[in-house]
């Protein structure tokens, strides 16, 4: 999300609305996490479009977090009813939940960037066969 925009804060009414992205940023950032996870051991696999496209999507992604700590904030401060003030608290937990999940991912994009594809095909025949020999690499070059 571009620093220039200016946040549009929603009245309380809308809070199972944030709640709803919230828990789906979740979800969908633990099986994005999972899959890279995946790729760990093989980041030959990947291309740098899609290590991009990770931090591209997870970066904005962390943009949104902070806005949602700031609209969880001004809700608090509204003096919200009890039912709303557990929502409140468990979408606080969630939120910092995706804030670490956000980050872990960021942290693996950029590890898994150092070996994709790319990087394979532009090592010289020397520098594959160390990396080979250190276990860093895949054995064959496709």
């Amino acid at each position: 999300m571009p620093k220039t925009n200016q946040v549009n804060w929603q009245p309380i009414s809308q809070m199972p609305l944030i709640a709803s992205m919230i828990d789906t940023s979740l979800n969908d950032t633990r099986e994005h996490l999972g899959t890279l996870s995946k790729a760990k051991d093989r980041p030959h696999v990947l291309d740098d479009a899609t290590i991009d496209r990770v931090e591209q999507v997870h970066t904005e992604q962390m943009d949104y977090v902070e806005i949602y700590t700031r609209q969880i904030s001004r809700w608090r401060n509204e003096k919200p009813s009890a039912v709303q003030s557990r929502e409140l608290d468990r979408m606080d937990e969630q939120n910092q939940q995706l804030r670490v999940l956000t980050a872990d991912t960021l942290a693996l994009a950029s590890e898994l960037r150092k070996g994709t594809i790319e990087r394979v095909l532009g090592m010289s025949d020397l520098e594959l066969g160390l990396q080979y020999l250190l276990g860093k690499q895949p054995p064959d070059r496709g």
